[in-house]
């Protein structure tokens, strides 16, 4: 499995709880894809360690209308000194 980085812009999502994400790339969500059968552990949930910059955290990406998403906690942002409609470049490595 191979580590991913990419760029893609913050979007926030008002649901029951809300939260922020970033959308993965087409090229790159195809990748997940075809690994999600050996690393999901149900409903395709991708468990990775994602990075921005400096602050890493532990997370899971989510599948959604064909890609993945990859929520980002309030403390890397914070951190990062992110918000809505920001383009943060982010690391992502399959935890298995």
């Amino acid at each position: 499995m191979r580590d991913l980085t990419f760029t893609g812009e913050i979007w926030y999502w008002r649901g029951p709880a809300p939260y922020y994400f970033v959308t993965v790339p087409d090229e790159e969500s195809a990748y997940l894809e075809a690994e999600s059968a050996f690393v999901s552990y149900g409903w395709g949930m991708i468990p990775v360690t994602a990075q921005i910059n400096d602050t890493a955290w532990e997370t899971s990406l989510f599948p959604k209308d064909g890609a993945y998403i990859v929520p980002l906690k309030t403390a890397v942002r914070r951190a990062q000194n992110l918000d809505d409609g920001d383009t943060p470049t982010l690391h992502l490595r399959i935890r298995t």
